[in-house]
């Protein structure tokens, strides 16, 4: 069996063009912003879109079992185990960096809820809720989307808000 060779450049702009697709067919292309700076990172991110670093909607990729799952939350929040396996009834397992792409379909850097693979289930964090307006990528590391919470909610598909981070310490 051949596996397909596909240049790192041209998986990028893929990845941002499935996502770009999708946030369109969902009625927010027009939110989509494509930047100069990197956006790999929370602080990259917030640097680059002139915000702070809560604002970004990071997007945290986890295993299940067998089943990936993805968790967006506020930039600078950190999972709580405990949180996590009360409400999920598993471990934290966080996809392998080098896996990340060919179970999600983004790579990190630019994962996003927008344009993933199959069967991945979204959800949203409380944390998020502490801004009107958060950015998360999409789909590539020179991305994001200007949304509301709503808007958010709308445009992840998200199964259901969570509380699984540790408590911000004002």
């Amino acid at each position: 069996m051949y596996k397909l060779f596909v240049p790192a450049e041209w998986r990028i702009v893929m990845s941002l063009e499935r996502a770009k697709k999708y946030l369109k067919d969902k009625g927010f292309g027009d939110n989509i912003i494509e930047l100069e700076d990197s956006s790999a990172t929370v602080e990259l991110a917030a640097q680059a879109l002139g915000v702070e670093p809560g604002m970004i909607a990071k997007t945290m990729s986890f295993m299940q079992g067998d089943k990936p799952v993805l968790i967006l939350m506020e930039g600078t929040a950190k999972i709580d185990n405990r949180k996590y396996k009360d409400t999920f009834h598993v471990k934290a397992k966080m996809i392998p960096f080098d896996e990340v792409e060919g179970i999600v379909g983004h790579a990190p850097g630019g994962v996003c809820p927008f344009g993933i693979n199959d069967g991945i289930e979204v959800y949203l964090d409380e944390s998020l809720k502490r801004f009107d307006t958060v950015y998360p990528a999409a789909g590539n590391d020179h991305s994001a989307v200007r949304l509301t919470i709503d808007e958010l909610s709308d445009a992840a598909g998200a199964v259901s808000w969570v509380d699984v981070c540790k408590e911000q310490q004002e």
